[in-house]
């Protein structure tokens, strides 16, 4: 199996004391299931899978009372399989099929004999469906595509090396020469093959893009095919539209998603719930402009204005049916590939926990992504070619003396550099910018002495 990070927070949830229902949701054809069975293997005596998409008839376990010992004697008899208190793990897979499950789990963590994950690629579009949600007894995990980390750790990449150029970052020193023109191959390769594991681990054996691209058109296929099966039939046509336009989309100047492009009478009204069935899918990331690049950001939000990439980089580059692997293979990322490195810094952005934003005024100018982080505000420009040290509209929106910022990024082809208030960074370092992690025992206590009369 191809080592994945989310790996390790399934470890340290297996080892609370209390623990909820973990409920792992994301698109398609990312590994969920895959990562869990490993889990399961490795951690657990005892492991019951039921898919509630592959089995459809597994949703009698849930029919009648749901308290805990009815359920858990269905699961039993339907599976025939033994279950061990502290030494089991029950998976319900595609728990999306059969939303009675998610309302049952509150019965089954309360007896708290068993423990359950439950995984989903379609739990936001279905989200209405559940009859009681199990509030306090069910722990939320988002999963995404591998992140260009993981595929460094596929191809053999040791963590030497990852150590080294996160301290290069951290510190503003160059990478040295030969570390970074290799660095910089990997990440070209990246932007083609992308994260969905099956297409990485066909690149990983294989090495053969011909074959890379066929694996991605299969996952494209099959996300059509959930459109055409899942969504309702008022939705299907404006969703689908919407899916196959994201490449000539991104390709515009401005990468913004102009609806008129789909059709002439196209209203945002009329569409919202086709992008937001997108989005709760895992399939499309949107990136909406804010009116004010200030925290908080979600207040500034102007939805009306947005760019809408695509889940997956590789997926990207194959719908695009322009041939692109091989130039971007060879480096080649001018600006007619900018909107292939803007969406691959989306990707990472979004993966690694933050919010996808930009600003565009006609005064400043435009800035690719305005990233909250914490209590303040980062400012991040993509550049595709060699002059990316001029960046007006960074500077403008830099020298508003009532704007305050957290930092300044320009992401690059060029070295570490740090000149004056902006820090420049190899595209490849996109995996480093990250939140800060909250300690996980950290107490807060206050001194009430003054109160006592």
């Amino acid at each position: 199996m191809l080592k994945r990070k989310i790996y390790d927070f399934l470890l340290a949830w297996r080892k609370q004391k209390h623990k909820k229902a973990l409920c792992i949701f994301g698109a398609r054809q990312i590994g969920k299931t895959t990562v869990i069975r490993e889990f399961a293997k490795k951690n657990y005596k005892h492991f019951v899978e039921l898919n509630f998409i592959l089995d459809a008839g597994a949703g009698i376990i849930f029919e009648g009372k749901k308290d805990a010992n009815t359920i858990i004697t269905n699961i039993t008899a339907y599976t025939k399989q033994a279950l061990v208190p502290g030494q089991t793990l029950v998976f319900f897979d595609e728990v999306q099929a059969y939303p009675e499950a998610r309302t049952a789990i509150k019965f089954l963590v309360e007896d708290g004999r068993f423990d359950y994950i439950e995984s989903g690629s379609l739990l936001g579009v279905y989200y209405k469906d559940v009859p009681s949600y199990p509030v306090g007894f069910e722990e939320l995990q988002h999963m995404y595509p591998m992140d260009f980390e993981e595929f460094l750790w596929a191809n053999g990449v040791q963590s030497q090396t990852i150590d080294y150029l996160e301290e290069c970052m951290e510190k503003k020193l160059p990478v040295s020469a030969a570390v970074h023109e290799t660095m910089l191959k990997l990440f070209y390769t990246y932007i083609v093959v992308g994260g969905m594991p099956q297409v990485v681990d066909t690149y990983v054996k294989t090495h053969d893009i011909g074959q890379v691209v066929k694996s991605q058109w299969d996952i494209i296929n099959l996300y059509r095919l959930d459109i055409a099966q899942y969504s309702t039939d008022t939705e299907k046509l404006k969703i689908k539209a919407i899916f196959d336009s994201i490449p000539s989309q991104l390709n515009e100047k401005n990468r913004r998603f102009i609806l008129s492009k789909i059709a002439e009478s196209a209203r945002q009204n009329r569409y919202q719930n086709s992008f937001l069935w997108l989005a709760y899918a895992g399939v499309a990331l949107p990136c909406y402009n804010v009116e004010l690049p200030q925290p908080p950001l979600k207040l500034n939000e102007k939805h009306s204005l947005f760019k809408l990439f695509m889940g997956d980089t590789g997926l990207l580059c194959a719908a695009s049916m322009d041939n692109i692997q091989f130039s971007l293979l060879q480096g080649d990322m001018d600006i007619n590939m900018g909107s292939v490195l803007e969406n691959v810094m989306a990707q990472s952005i979004q993966s690694n926990g933050y919010t996808l934003n930009y600003f565009d005024s006609k005064k400043y100018g435009e800035i690719d992504f305005v990233i909250q982080n914490g209590l303040g505000v980062d400012l991040l420009e993509i550049k595709s070619g060699n002059s990316y040290t001029s960046h007006r509209a960074l500077n403008k929106v830099l020298d508003v003396a009532e704007w305050k910022f957290r930092q300044a990024l320009v992401f690059c082809k060029g070295n570490v550099a740090q000149e004056g208030r902006i820090t420049y960074l190899p595209w490849y370092m996109i995996m480093f910018y990250r939140p800060k992690q909250i300690p996980q025992n950290s107490k807060y206590e206050l001194d009430l002495s003054a109160l006592q009369l």
